[in-house]
């Protein structure tokens, strides 16, 4: 997840909380746990702001990022079947 600089301004920063099940048993006996991850919204006001800034990419930014992760999965993906299509069966 990144930190992404909104045209306004602000800054959509990621968080993660990591908390307890509900108590109830799961594999092996142990209780479940719970992660969640979301985004918040801080503005320039916000003590961490300036960092955060530091290391923020806008909206376009991780488009584009997205754009070129596909492109290289499907590079990839290709790579891989033909090597798959040569190995003996």
């Amino acid at each position: 997840m990144y930190v992404i600089r909104l045209p306004d301004g602000n800054l959509r920063v990621p968080v993660g909380v990591v908390g307890p099940g509900r108590g109830e048993k799961v594999a092996h006996g142990e209780t479940g746990g719970v992660i969640g991850q979301a985004y918040v919204e801080i503005g320039p006001d916000d003590p961490d702001y300036q960092r955060l800034l530091d290391q923020s990419i806008t909206e376009e930014e991780l488009a584009d990022r997205r754009r070129r992760w596909r492109a290289d999965d499907d590079a990839l993906r290709q790579e891989f079947e033909e090597f798959k299509a040569e190995q003996p069966e």
